[in-house]
């Protein structure tokens, strides 16, 4: 809920790790989780590699804010929920992480939070809660295994879906 981005900042800044540039990655230079094109448009001028490698998290933090954690709610979501989503978001984009919300709970797919998909998620409390996090992250990870780059990037995919799932079953109050 309210209180739980910069937790949920500090978990997925710690999976995404440090300055890439891997070949094989279609979102090509990134640090910290945030890709050289992202950074780009959120700033609004070119940036360098320098600049990509200069980020901190105190730099890419109201980029989180803004560009996902908002888009998908998480200040209204569920504690646990809310980061879920959010690690989803940012690695598959807000539109999909809303449509697996959307398929998990029932209402139509169409990557819009409205007040259908916020009553929806929200009727789910304690043990149905927790089944609804495991749903969604099998969700997630099904989408993944469909992607052509799984076989280069799937084991550490794999790997952080458990992860998040573990987490943020842990965040359930």
């Amino acid at each position: 809920m309210l209180n739980n981005f910069n937790q949920s900042l500090t978990d997925l800044l710690e999976d995404e790790g440090g300055f890439v540039n891997n070949p094989a990655d279609p979102g090509g230079m990134t640090n910290l989780g945030v890709t050289k094109a992202a950074w780009e448009q959120y700033v609004g001028h070119p940036v360098s590699e320098k600049d990509m490698r200069a980020l901190t998290p105190t730099m890419v933090t109201p980029f989180y804010k803004q560009k996902y954690w908002d888009r998908v709610r998480g200040d209204e979501l569920q504690d646990g929920l809310d980061y879920c989503v959010f690690d989803v978001a940012v690695n598959s984009g807000p539109g999909k992480a809303i449509k697996f919300l959307q398929t998990e709970c029932g209402v139509p797919a169409d990557g819009g939070f409205g007040p259908t998909t916020l009553a929806a998620v929200s009727q789910f409390k304690g043990d149905g809660l927790k089944t609804f996090i495991t749903g969604y992250c099998q969700e997630r990870l099904k989408f993944m295994q469909s992607l052509p780059t799984w076989s280069t990037f799937g084991k550490g995919w794999g790997n952080r879906v458990a992860k998040v799932e573990k987490r943020a079953l842990e965040m359930v109050k």
